[in-house]
């Protein structure tokens, strides 16, 4: 199949992606959160739980996989992840890059490791039935920040990431999130946004990235989280659309947003928001705890609890569906 093919049925309409690629810290925070140990076996029995919702995939077009996960199995049938999402007509894809790590010696900034050995890493992933991969760059805002250098070395790494997965036969999902931590007006937002977008595109073409191959993950625009005045559902979409129609090309297919700290029904809001306008890409989601935050709560690993845990997310899934529609 062919990048764009494959670019094309990860924005389906009336689908999004799954971002199930927490690393395992960060999954120990989720399961503390529920007073659950974290291990292999209750991780992969938390991932079968969602994975093995009934219908998903009228919901789901591809689940973003981490390291360990792409190479468990689904409990029931014995199949490793990316057969048996494949069996469902789920996309799998996987999770490329290797964390963060200090830019500068005030380690204020970050910038994102795994390019050394990716085209070996990648090469397995897609050997054993990979689709679709996914790098995050991350920006933080303050007075001062992000830093001419933050931008331009995190974006030309994001191109190289990008060219190195296309090589091989990956759509890359490329994420610069901006992130909405701090008092920062949703205009600043949009500002650092924009600025981050433009050098993103500029590092892509300078690598002539086939944009009808990719699908771009950013962040919304929205007031920092701790701001005192919050913007409105309207303002949020409006500015976002703006953000994205002055920076994003028309060819690449679809934008797949992620969630950052937005509480489940906010995002799902926005997302539909945005939809009620024609626009030139497809504007669908990638979630992760926007998705699954009910589901978590609602199992809390109990054997007993997987069909509540099922409901709960699949009444995310549907719901933000519909906003991928502008049908909420």
């Amino acid at each position: 199949m062919s990048l764009e093919k494959i670019a094309n049925q990860m924005v389906q309409s009336g689908k999004g992606i799954l971002a199930a690629d927490e690393s395992t810290p960060t999954c120990k925070k989720r399961f503390d959160s529920i007073n659950l140990e974290s291990n292999a076996l209750t991780r992969n029995q938390y991932r079968d739980m969602l994975f093995n919702s009934p219908e998903l995939e009228n919901y789901i077009s591809g689940i973003i996989l981490f390291d360990e996960t792409f190479t468990q199995k689904d409990l029931s049938s014995g199949q490793l992840y990316p057969e048996f999402l494949s069996s469902k007509n789920i996309l799998p894809g996987i999770k490329v890059d290797l964390g963060l790590t200090s830019l500068d010696s005030a380690k204020q900034e970050q910038r994102t490791i795994g390019l050394e050995d990716l085209y070996d890493r990648s090469s397995f992933y897609f050997s054993r039935g990979a689709k679709f991969s996914k790098w995050r760059s991350v920006f933080h805002i303050t007075n001062d920040l992000p830093s001419d250098q933050c931008i331009q070395k995190n974006s030309e790494d994001l191109a190289e990431y990008a060219l190195i997965c296309q090589s091989i036969g990956l759509v890359p999902i490329v994420e610069p999130e901006v992130l909405m931590d701090g008092n920062h007006s949703i205009q600043k937002s949009y500002d650092v946004t924009s600025k981050v977008l433009n050098l993103v595109f500029e590092s892509l073409s300078s690598k002539s990235i086939n944009f009808e191959g990719m699908i771009l993950k950013p962040n919304m625009v929205l007031s920092g989280y701790e701001c005192s005045s919050q913007s409105s559902i309207e303002e949020v979409a409006e500015l976002t659309l703006q953000c994205l129609k002055n920076n994003v090309p028309s060819s690449v297919p679809g934008i797949a947003f992620l969630s950052g700290g937005q509480s489940e029904d906010l995002a799902t809001r926005h997302l539909n928001q945005m939809n009620l306008s024609t626009n030139p890409w497809k504007l669908t989601f990638s979630y992760g705890r926007a998705l699954q935050t009910s589901a978590l709560n609602t199992w809390k690993g109990q054997s007993s609890n997987i069909f509540p845990g099922q409901k709960a997310f699949l009444n995310r899934a549907k719901a933000n569906s519909l906003a991928s529609q502008g049908l909420l």
